[in-house]
């Protein structure tokens, strides 16, 4: 009898935790969705009205689109960024010592707070800042630029330095499953380096590519702080609406935000999957 339930009381103690601090809390986020908000109290009551205020605003709507702008901009500035980077270490470095040591140096200016880095920006970018000087006394430029900071701009360039690794360390790992007799045999049929990476390289990395996308899609739809900090109220995401929602005591309105971004983030999760196969990597 105690071995067939042996399983089960193991793993009891997990599962009470999985669904006290988290399915629990998405069923009330959930219910609290359908009720209504007075402007000044919630009233317990099934209602559509804030998913209806939802897809009929437009301020809303366009927050959506410019939330997944964001995602789309920074998926592609990490990929692109991390992809390099990752390879580098993986074939261009011997040995497994240093491979180490460098990935290690990649991962050091995450080893602060979120908040301090951005804010590390700040002196960089402003309009006295360090970048704008430079180029001004280089005379590349006559007056300040203004878009380097309180922008969409700063908000991609401060999600890209905060989510990078993310992208990185999965696609380093991938990179280094690859067997490289593979790679060896390829050249010895005479194969060149565009044939290799494009047969062999690229196909293999690819679920590591999946699951760097699946980090940052989860990242980037959910981020308010950055958006706040580096779009100095010029920029705009669901994140951030959410909070403004909280911060107004809007809970009912921003419980239903909370279900349609949670419902967009796993629809694109589920598309990932359902075009690259990462089972390899777990």
């Amino acid at each position: 009898m105690w071995k067939s339930f042996k399983p089960y009381a193991l793993i009891a103690p997990q599962s009470l935790v999985f669904a006290l601090f988290l399915i629990f809390p998405l069923v009330m986020i959930g219910v609290v969705s359908f009720w209504q908000f007075n402007g000044y109290a919630m009233a317990p009551d099934f209602s559509l009205d804030n998913y209806l205020g939802i897809f009929t605003s437009l301020v809303t709507v366009k927050t959506y689109l410019n939330t997944f702008k964001f995602l789309a901009l920074v998926w592609v500035v990490t990929l692109l960024v991390g992809y390099p980077v990752a390879y580098f270490l993986a074939f261009h470095v011997p040995r497994l010592q240093w491979q180490i040591l460098l990935f290690l140096l990649c991962t050091i200016p995450f080893w602060t707070s979120n908040i301090i880095r951005m804010i590390s920006w700040l002196p960089l970018l402003g309009r006295e800042g360090l970048v704008n000087q430079v180029l001004m006394n280089s005379g590349l430029i006559h007056q300040p630029l203004e878009f380097l900071l309180y922008s969409d701009f700063a908000v991609v360039l401060g999600m890209v330095h905060l989510y990078i690794i993310f992208m990185i360390a999965p696609i380093f790992n991938s990179l280094m499953r690859i067997d490289r007799t593979l790679i060896t045999a390829a050249a010895d049929l005479g194969a060149g380096g565009a044939a290799i990476f494009r047969e062999i390289v690229l196909p293999l990395s690819a679920p590591g590519m999946a699951i760097g996308s699946i980090f940052i899609v989860t990242l980037v739809m959910g981020e308010f702080v950055t958006v706040r900090l580096m779009g100095g109220g010029q920029a705009a995401s669901v994140g951030k609406l959410i909070q403004t929602q909280i911060g107004s005591l809007q809970y009912p309105l921003a419980a239903a935000n909370a279900v349609v971004l949670l419902g967009v983030t796993l629809l694109i999760v589920v598309s990932i999957l359902r075009v690259l196969d990462i089972r390899k990597e777990l």
